[in-house]
């Protein structure tokens, strides 16, 4: 039995959390999701090409 895990499910679950017991960060973690969309959406998948 192998257990995979993905960037995006792992990233919403820790932003749920910190969302849910920090609620002053929902701003930034909207902000933040947002530039990163766009960044891929503007230059693709090619700029965060990991080894």
């Amino acid at each position: 039995m192998s257990i995979h895990l993905t960037t995006v499910p792992l990233a919403s679950l820790i932003a749920g959390v910190l969302i849910l017991f920090m609620p002053k960060l929902l701003n930034y973690i909207i902000a933040l999701y947002l530039i990163i969309v766009g960044l891929v959406g503007v230059f693709g998948t090619r700029m965060f090409h990991l080894p």
